[in-house]
């Protein structure tokens, strides 16, 4: 009866293989040889003789087929398997393995219990595919949708005060506007609007999250019901108003794009503001447009499309006034109206019971009475 042993190596054994046999066969000397395998000389001669004297067994890892030294003991194993049949049965391998260690004073890892269970046939607590998200592709043209978001950050690493990072990326050719403010909300969002529609124009959609600055939490009024429509941010009412779509993403992964961007930014631009000692607010968005610019140039892409699908304004369209609070307030006897914590006398005769406030992002109050601007 003929027995056929087989040797089971690694990639790297074989290679050690046929090194030695080079050297075996004078093909290459012991020099070159641990030159090739990174090992002495003297290594290489021990390998040699053990090749010569065992064959090429004698190169595999002395440890293949024996038991791990840190292989737990058969009676441990039994043990942990009896106590999750008795108390743990319908458990999964990480939470049973936290009960052992709290209440048992038995150590493992999850692994090694899950390898255990599986081998006695329990795999009732196999993981759960994650569902597959689709990759949606780039819009074809610039301007037909942006995305937008905040990043909180360290951005001054200490030097300075925390503040957030509100950017936009447009999402056919990845090209980057951002500006740093003291916080994210619905002043900051209006604002850094503007700016981008200053030099950009509009863009047909605007991509963003659920945060209340971009949707509403607010129960629809009475009026809105009547309507037929849903509350609405600030910055939703005045993108209506500028015929740009408001898209809702419904989780991070959706607006991957922008969130891939601020893990780039958290890296290169505190780097480059570290670099450049910037610790202000003022002196940060003094150096981000030149920052950008270069960034721009490195990652924008090119878009599949030429045509740029930003509009400018309409014509007439003053953008101050469209892209500013609006807050509806009640319009006293004595023509008064209260807002902030304070008293606004209204000096023209209207006969309204309300008016509304519009603020602007320049610090400009107005008081309108429909399109007509009150006199106070």
């Amino acid at each position: 009866m003929v027995r056929e042993d087989r040797i089971v190596m690694s990639g790297s054994e074989f290679r050690r293989v046929h090194v030695i046999r080079q050297v075996v066969e004078q093909q290459l000397t012991q020099q070159q040889a641990s030159e090739a395998l990174g090992v002495t000389t003297q290594q290489i001669r021990r390998l040699r003789h053990r090749l010569q004297a065992e064959g090429e067994s004698g190169l595999a890892h002395r440890s293949r087929g024996q038991p791990s030294n840190r292989r737990k003991p058969a009676a441990f194993q039994q043990q942990v398997l009896q106590l999750y049949a008795r108390h743990y049965g319908d458990f999964g391998p990480t939470l049973a393995v936290e009960q052992l260690a709290t209440h048992h004073g038995l150590t493992l890892s999850d692994e090694t219990l899950r390898r255990w269970l599986q081998a006695q046939g329990i795999d009732h607590f196999r993981r759960r595919p994650r569902p597959h998200r689709t990759w949606r592709a780039r819009r074809a043209h610039r301007g037909e949708l942006v995305q937008l978001d905040g990043s909180h950050h360290d951005w001054f690493e200490g030097r300075g005060p925390r503040c957030v990072l509100m950017a936009y990326i447009d999402d056919a050719s990845s090209r980057v506007y951002a500006r740093f403010y003291d916080y994210e909300g619905t002043r900051p969002a209006l604002d850094r609007f503007q700016r981008y529609v200053k030099q950009y124009g509009l863009p047909l959609a605007v991509y963003a999250d659920k945060h209340t600055t971009y949707r509403s939490p607010a129960e629809p009024t009475v009026e809105e019901q009547l309507a037929g429509v849903a509350p609405t941010s600030q910055l939703g009412r005045a993108l209506r108003d500028l015929g740009v779509e408001l898209i809702a993403a419904h989780s991070p992964q959706a607006k991957g794009r922008i969130e891939r961007l601020f893990h780039t930014l958290q890296d290169r631009l505190v780097k480059e503001m570290r670099l450049a000692g910037i610790a202000t607010l003022a002196e940060a968005n003094q150096f981000l447009p030149v920052w950008l610019a270069q960034h721009n140039r490195c990652f924008a892409v090119q878009p599949a499309q030429a045509a740029d699908l930003h509009r400018p304004l309409p014509v007439g369209t003053d953008v101050r006034a469209v892209l500013a609070l609006r807050t509806r307030r009640v319009l006293r006897r004595d023509r008064t109206v209260a807002h902030g914590g304070q008293l606004y006398q209204v000096q023209d005769r209207v006969r309204a019971t309300h008016v509304v406030v519009e603020e602007r992002v320049d610090g400009t109050l107005c008081l309108l009475h429909g399109d007509r601007r009150l006199t106070y």
